[in-house]
Parts: structure tokens; sequence; C-alpha cells
């Protein structure tokens, strides 16, 4: 065990790098390069000290091991950074929320209802297309992830109702996406109706946020 600390530890901190300055909020933050790289080490040092025999040999493996599996957790880390950044940039003064997980590297981009559908209905609003075709864009460049749109609802009407709307929104993003050259295999839609809120039902406000479109970026297995 003390081997595989040993070796996550040297590993993580040389593949890494170190915090920076996130641009929007002035604080500092971890990158997604550097929790690629630690739990990829880890996960190989695990897995080295394994297969050693004796304490010496383990040792050694579980170095390897960290090294090899954290260069492949850097480079997923990375490529999440970048796609994420990109995303920012494409995003921005939008209406889009723009998320990221620090310490899993996935991506949501938040869409609310208000401008991304007509109301009550689940065709995609015309004055959104550019909104998506900037998503497509960016999604096409980083064709490694999978993505999950996922439709909600606030509680006004029936529960069935909901949840049927939430997926025929959550279909139509998938399939806009889809139609603007993202691989078909890499989208999956699912409708939530009124599970989940983010905010009170009890206010118009509260309903508005409710009402939302979430896409998913999940990070590849390996850049």
């Amino acid at each position: 065990m003390r081997a595989v600390v040993i070796a996550t530890v040297v590993v993580a901190l040389g593949l890494g790098g170190c915090q920076s300055v996130n641009p929007y909020t002035g604080q500092k933050q971890t990158s997604d390069t550097t929790w690629g790289a630690t739990a990829g080490a880890l996960a190989g040092a695990v897995l080295g000290a394994a297969t050693g025999n004796s304490g010496h040999d383990r040792a050694k493996r579980a170095l390897i091991g960290a090294a090899a599996f954290g260069a492949a957790g850097a480079g997923v880390g990375a490529y999440m950074d970048a796609q994420h950044a990109k995303l920012r940039q494409q995003l921005t003064g939008v209406g889009v929320q723009v998320q990221k997980d620090p310490q899993t590297g996935i991506i949501t981009l938040v869409m609310p209802g208000n401008i991304s559908f007509p109301s009550g209905q689940s065709a995609v609003a015309a004055s959104f297309y550019p909104v998506l075709d900037a998503v497509a864009q960016v999604l096409r460049e980083y064709d490694k992830t999978q993505i999950t749109v996922a439709g909600y609802t606030d509680n006004v009407g029936r529960p069935e109702s909901n949840m049927a709307l939430s997926q025929q929104r959550a279909s139509s993003v998938a399939s806009y996406l889809v139609g603007r050259g993202v691989a078909p295999g890499r989208v999956s839609a699912v409708g939530y109706g009124e599970a989940s809120p983010i905010a009170s039902n009890a206010t118009a406000e509260g309903r508005a946020q409710n009402r939302r479109v979430v896409i998913t970026i999940n990070p590849p297995a390996q850049a």
C-alpha cells in the first residue's frame, strides 16, 4: 500500500501541473488535467502493485503503472479542459449556463426552456438554432465524448403530460445535434418530467428555472 501511495503522489504531481485562476470567478482552481492525472495514477499504481511478487517488485510496478495510467488520465483532463474553454467562448452571453465538475471533468450545459422552446411546445425555437449550432460545432471537434440530453419541466399540469413533454424536448435537441453532424451513437435523450427541480415551483421565477434542457458531456475513457 505504501508503494501505491508514493507512486500516485509522485506521478500525479509530475503530470497534473499546478493550480490556475478561473477567468470567470477569479478563484484558484485545479484543472481537470490534475484530477485526471491523480485518478489515473492511483488506478495504475494499484494495478501495478497487485502484479508484483516481492516488496521491491511491487513498488517498481506501482510506479510504472501510475506513470502509464496517470498520463492517460492527464490527457483526458486536458481534453475536457480545452472543450470546456471552447464552450465557454462559444456560448458567452446567450443565456446558457456552462458548468464543469472539477473532480469528474463532466461538463453540463443548462438551457432554460423559455429561450429554447415556445411555451408548451417540443420543437426547438428557431431563435435558438444558432446556440445549438455552436454546441454542435464544439461537439464535432471534441468527438470522443458521450452526450446525454435531459429534459425537465415544472410541476404545472399532469405529471404524465410533463414527462412526455420533457422527453419530446430532449429528443428534439438530440435530433438537432445529430442533424448538425454529431454522431448518433454518441447522443442519448431522456425526459425526467417534474423530477429534480433546481428551484421552488412555488414562484414563477422558480418554475422558469425548472423548465430546462440539460446537456451532459461525459469524459472519454481515453483521449
